[in-house]
């Protein structure tokens, strides 16, 4: 039986002019039982169209700031590193997804990015735009948990976990401001930020704040999330 292949959106660095991954990342696809590809990163909608055909499921990786043009803000002062050619490459991306209805899962700039570019806003630095005592960006080791998020009752994601409350690590300084009308709140921190959300409509997308490639070996639901994503993306 062929495995659920999926693509893997690249990280960058700029300064080195590479293009790399974090490993859990593609070893949580691989655990659940997927195939995982690092994707080229290209903006070219022919190619986006080919690989969007191709692939089974999309990961939407953390990394750069995300543009404010992606939502129609100027940058602040205190927006970090941006990448201009991840932005155009994602939002091609995620458009032929959605439009395909192939399983998507973002990951902290993830979450970001899709709620950026389906209408909602960004938080671009959460400790001069909403100062709070909740921990949003830890110092390593990143798979220890740091704070709390209530997960909603009635949500696909408390479906799948069984459990209110869920213990999370956090590296962010970005967040969602203003949700997209297009995303459903799945979790929610301590200090009331948007945590996980979805799309009813769609077949599955999913996306979270926190980092699950950094917590599954351990954690038996971050392993879960994975293990869902690929099995939708199994059923393409």
């Amino acid at each position: 039986m062929k495995k659920a292949m999926i693509g893997v959106v690249p990280l960058v660095d700029t300064e080195k002019e590479s293009y790399w991954m974090v490993p859990g990342y593609m070893q949580g696809i691989q655990e659940a039982g997927g195939l995982p590809v690092m994707l080229p990163l290209t903006a070219d909608r022919t190619d986006i169209r080919q690989i969007a055909e191709t692939m089974d499921g999309f990961l939407f990786t953390g990394g750069h700031d995300v543009s404010p043009e992606v939502y129609g803000e100027k940058p602040l002062p205190q927006c970090g590193e941006c990448c201009p050619e991840r932005d155009a490459m994602e939002k091609e991306l995620l458009l032929a997804a959605l439009e395909l209805d192939k399983p998507v899962l973002g990951i902290c700039r993830g979450i970001q990015f899709i709620n950026g570019v389906l209408g909602g806003t960004l938080y671009q630095d959460l400790p001069s735009q909403r100062p709070s005592d909740v921990e949003h960006h830890q110092t390593p080791p990143y798979d220890i948990p740091v704070h709390k998020v209530e997960i909603l009752r009635g949500t696909p994601l408390w479906d799948l976990l069984q459990k209110n409350e869920l213990s999370v690590n956090s590296y962010h300084h970005q967040a969602i401001k203003k949700l997209s009308p297009q995303l459903q709140v799945m979790a929610v921190s301590e200090d009331g930020l948007t945590e996980a959300v979805r799309m009813e409509e769609k077949n599955f997308v999913w996306a979270v704040q926190w980092h699950p490639e950094f917590s599954f070996l351990t954690d038996p639901d971050s392993r879960k999330i994975f293990q869902i994503f690929v099995e939708h993306a199994d059923q393409k």
